[in-house]
């Protein structure tokens, strides 16, 4: 069985220790995970290519402005992720995104970064990598405006009306640990609906660690039990959605899976 985390944050502050990391994920049959780098404060985007370039057949990185600290970015930020975007070891740009829960930047900046980060996937000609908090009607509306280069709405968790909405877009949907959570029926008619050909599956390491493992930090090895309930949901074996999602993942993110 081949699994792959489409999206985790491996920061070294939450696992100094990587190479353990990796040997449970191999352990638990996940084979490759998407490190996503964020922006962290003016001049920081944290460690997620550093990771990724030290295990290149087993980690692919992204780089991204979070909506989170969309207000803080300064324009060497919009450099620097422009440049590093272009490097071949970066898969994509993101997250980025819209995030009206939290509203922890204003939504008119959110809306300014996101689509800025919009149109870098076009000039860079890589998937966009999309966080989204209740806000998916404007997060629609900005991708149908901006019309980046399709990738996958991380860790989603919208209705089956906003799942159709994103796939006719052109997106994927990764699906995160809440799947497994008690009260989340429209995400779960949401997953049954989905063609198994459009759906990732995701840790978001450290956060939304899974059942049995809820209340814990999360990791990549965890994100088997994701792949359980999304099987269950869709009527299929594990080994089915593993092998699907597996290579769903490497189509976005353009990376070679080892073999089976």
């Amino acid at each position: 069985m081949r699994l792959v985390d489409g999206h985790c944050h491996l920061e070294p502050r939450e696992y100094p220790d990587v190479p353990a990391v990796l040997s449970r994920m191999a352990a638990a049959g996940v084979v490759h995970a998407v490190v996503v780098g964020q922006f962290h404060a003016p001049g920081d985007f944290g460690h997620a290519l550093d990771v990724a370039r030290r295990h290149p057949d087993r980690l692919t990185a992204t780089l991204g402005i979070h909506p989170h600290e969309a207000a803080r970015a300064t324009e060497g930020d919009f450099t620097f992720l422009e440049e590093t975007c272009r490097l071949p070891e970066v898969h994509a740009v993101g997250e980025a995104g819209l995030d009206f829960y939290y509203d922890r930047s204003p939504r008119a900046v959110q809306d300014t970064v996101f689509r800025r980060q919009c149109a870098l996937s076009v000039r860079v000609g890589k998937p966009l990598v999309v966080h989204v908090r209740d806000a998916h009607a404007e997060c629609a509306g900005v991708l149908r405006s901006e019309k980046p280069t399709p990738g996958v709405i991380h860790c989603f968790t919208g209705d089956l009306p906003a799942a159709r909405t994103y796939l006719d877009l052109g997106f994927d949907l990764s699906i995160s640990g809440v799947v497994t959570y008690k009260k989340t029926e429209a995400l779960a008619e949401a997953v049954r609906f989905a063609p198994l050909e459009r759906l990732l599956v995701e840790t978001d390491s450290p956060y939304l660690a899974p059942v049995p493992y809820r209340g814990k930090k999360n990791e990549p090895a965890y994100v088997v039990e994701t792949a359980r309930k999304v099987a269950e949901l869709k009527g299929l074996s594990l080994e089915e959605v593993a092998e699907a999602t597996s290579l769903n993942a490497a189509r976005v993110y353009r990376f070679q899976l080892p073999e089976a």
